[in-house]
């Protein structure tokens, strides 16, 4: 187990939950009886309630943490204990029963508990939890109902169970938080500052994260795209990806680094680490938020400094927010080369806008924000998620021309309207990324040259 992590103690016996509406129900009658129903994963019978205590007990032993075991890990229950639990505590005529049952009593402990079997439907995203506790899905076929409600109770439980799962509090003094649980990335927020209960979102990893061909296979001029892809990728560009929530940034970064040659060392920076580039030598650093104290903290802006210090062929920061971007745009201009980042904007056009506010929660000045981006900066792509799906709308290449005036801009390489792909003048700038690169230090470092 985990340090500083223990499965939720059993309730006190004086807090009896009244029987009624289970913690999650269909939007319809099945027609199953209650005890056949009590097997669907999600819906907590008594038995999987003590079942679920006695497997904790079980993971909490201190033998088991002095041992190493790999059930000491609150994602690893092993089978056999969470089959024991099954035997003791709940009714399995067939081993196909036992396996639902068994899968139900482990999501409840260490997954996504009621939220599991949602998670594993097909095609699905993201799933979501409303504060009366409707819980919804996103994915390929757009926001759900899927009729299920999880209670205030078990939506608060649920919430703070996951978030410590991944080492993050949530509580009265720090009410919202998000963390990786399970391959997935889990944000909540706690009324009320949610108006009428827990709010939970949980964006879902692919079980295989795809590549930049895979990707590219569905975008609409997709071609195009992966050709200007690669060549950023290896002329070393430094690059942006802006786009709204849910428009594909992680996803296509994840895809990009998997193109980086297997001989180069990737240092990513992430509040919440979700990368997951299929490459050989990936180190992945982690904001941590403070103890209840305030204490213990480290930003985003401290872990770009430590990366720099680790020897990085590419540094990459997950998303860009606020100060740490000063940090950022300053490797960038240290020769470290294929660097990249997300953020949120509204068009690559808008990305400068960004870069300026975020500069200024570092102190950095428009002119001194301008000097720096303009040099580190070499293109900007925009993603969107409409109905064809999350793809590329514009590629847009910093125009260097005014740099030393302290102007910072950008100029359309590749602009989607509709279904109609448009070359802009930024498309000459593209063809000669990859000699500007090697001009200002083509090599991985300034260092090595």
């Amino acid at each position: 187990m985990s340090t500083g992590w223990s499965p939720e103690p059993p309730r006190p016996a004086g807090r009896r939950r009244t029987p009624g509406p289970s913690t999650v129900r269909p939007a319809a009658s099945s027609g199953r009886s209650p005890a056949a129903a009590a097997g669907q994963p999600g819906l907590r019978s008594p038995g999987q309630r003590r079942a679920r205590r006695w497997l904790a007990g079980r993971l909490a032993d201190p033998a088991r943490q002095r041992s190493g075991a790999e059930g000491a890990r609150p994602e690893a229950i092993p089978p056999e204990l969470a089959a024991e639990a099954v035997r003791r505590h709940l009714p399995a005529v067939t081993p196909q029963e036992a396996a639902v049952q068994m899968r139900a009593v482990a999501d409840d402990l260490t997954g996504l508990g009621p939220l599991a079997d949602p998670a594993r439907t097909p095609g699905v995203t993201d799933v979501l939890v409303d504060g009366d506790g409707t819980v919804w899905t996103d994915g390929m076929d757009g926001l759900r109902d899927t009729g299920r409600r999880v209670d205030a109770e078990d939506a608060r439980r649920l919430a703070i169970r996951l978030l410590a799962q991944g080492g993050r509090r949530l509580d009265e003094g720090q009410p919202f938080g998000d963390a990786q649980v399970t391959g997935a990335r889990v944000h909540a927020i706690l009324p009320p500052l949610a108006a009428g209960g827990t709010q939970i979102s949980v964006r879902l990893a692919a079980p295989e994260p795809p590549g930049l061909s895979d990707l590219a296979r569905d975008w609409p001029h997709g071609e195009v795209w992966l050709a200007a892809l690669r060549h950023l990728v290896q002329s070393r560009a430094n690059l942006l990806i802006s786009g709204a929530t849910g428009s594909g940034k992680t996803t296509l970064l994840s895809a990009l680094l998997s193109e980086v040659p297997a001989d180069e060392r990737i240092i990513t920076v992430e509040d919440t680490r979700e990368l997951r580039p299929r490459h050989g030598h990936v180190v992945s650093l982690q904001a941590r938020s403070g103890n209840a104290e305030g204490a213990g903290g480290v930003p985003l802006a401290e872990l770009v400094r430590q990366a720099l210090r680790m020897r990085p062929d590419r540094l990459i920061v997950g998303e860009c927010r606020g100060a740490e971007v000063a940090d950022f745009l300053a490797a960038m201009n240290t020769g470290h080369r294929g660097a990249a980042g997300t953020l949120h904007a509204n068009s690559a056009t808008d990305v400068p806008a960004r870069l300026f506010a975020m500069g200024a929660l570092a102190g950095l000045g428009a002119e001194a924000l301008a000097l720096q981006a303009s040099s580190a900066v070499d293109a900007i792509l925009h993603l969107e998620r409409t109905d064809a799906g999350r793809h590329p709308v514009e590629l847009a290449l910093v125009d260097r021309s005014g740099s030393r005036e302290g102007t910072f801009r950008v100029v359309p390489a590749w602009s989607l309207t509709g279904r109609a792909l448009t070359p802009g003048p930024g498309r000459d700038l593209l063809e000669a990324v990859a000699g500007a690169a090697g001009r200002r230090g083509g090599g991985r470092h300034a260092l090595d040259r």
